[in-house]
């Protein structure tokens, strides 16, 4: 059989818990219940909210026809991820019930990218330019800005010299990449004001999985496919242990080659809940491979 050990830190983190519990408070109270995107990155708890009557809805589509995807009345509920300035008024105006399950750590990004504009300020963002919460944190930008999501980009990166930069990131951002980035766009020449928006949950995450991959024979990683976090913890995972495998629940557990005597290590991302964990760890314990 072999040694299994899971990361403390695998699993929901506090934005993601704090939002999965509010979704599923609304679809109690009953009614029409939406969530602007799926409220997690994580197919399993979506389609139970799905069967509990939560549905979720592209908050493109909702603004822009806004009455017939939602009705008028509807509870709307704004995921962990955040969104941007012009989607969170439109739907103020909406007529729907809004119930704001922002990440506090994403909400405080808003604010201070917000306030860097009013202060003169340009701002980067480092992360995914297509992550809905790059999207959203894009969205309370109010004067010249860009996303900076690798060397590429950084070395690219083109705002006005004259200006202060606020540098912010995305809160699953790899925290060595973000710091690597910082100092390409300080070493162009400008003036750079850092605020590490990496929430401590998941440096923490990264960190741990890190070390538990550097002493396993083989690490498995669970989440969503559509995850981002997951996928960064993936290949953290993988450039320390090369049989790194992802997998998104334990009927994934077939394409991994385990020995008997091997030392396994198991992490999960923010959007795995803990019976997924529970359920892979222990098929990884009786199962004989």
């Amino acid at each position: 059989m072999p040694s299994v050990v899971v990361a403390k830190s695998a699993g929901f983190c506090f934005g993601v818990k704090r939002a999965v519990s509010m979704c599923y408070e609304e679809a109690e109270k009953g009614g029409s219940v939406f969530t602007l995107g799926p409220i997690i990155h994580n197919e399993f708890v979506v389609g139970d909210l799905e069967s509990r009557g939560v549905r979720a809805v592209d908050d493109s589509l909702f603004c822009e026809s806004i009455g017939e995807t939602v009705p008028t009345g509807s509870t709307v509920i704004i995921r962990s991820h955040g969104v941007s300035r012009d989607v969170f008024d439109r739907l103020r105006q909406s007529g729907c019930r809004v119930v704001d399950a922002t990440c506090p750590f994403v909400s405080k990004i808003h604010q201070t990218v917000s306030d860097a504009g009013r202060k003169g300020m340009s701002v980067a963002v480092i992360g995914d330019p297509e992550h809905p919460e790059v999207r959203g944190i894009m969205g309370w930008v109010t004067g010249p800005a860009a996303v900076v999501s690798g060397k590429e980009s950084a070395y690219a990166l083109n705002l006005p010299k004259e200006m202060n930069i606020c540098v912010v990131s995305q809160t699953t951002f790899n925290f060595h990449k973000f710091q690597e980035l910082v100092e390409i766009i300080e070493s162009l020449g400008y003036h750079v004001v850092v605020t590490n928006t990496i929430c401590n949950a998941t440096r923490e995450r990264q960190e741990e999985a890190e070390k538990l991959a550097e002493k396993s024979d083989v690490m498995i990683v669970i989440g969503g496919k559509a995850s981002s976090n997951t996928r960064k913890l993936y290949e953290i995972c993988r450039s320390r242990c090369p049989e790194t495998y992802f997998v998104q629940s334990p009927k994934d557990l077939e394409s991994v080659q385990i020995k008997t005597d091997s030392c396994v290590g198991i992490t999960a991302g923010a959007s795995t809940p803990n019976t997924i964990i529970q359920e892979v760890s222990l098929d990884v314990r009786r199962t004989e491979f």
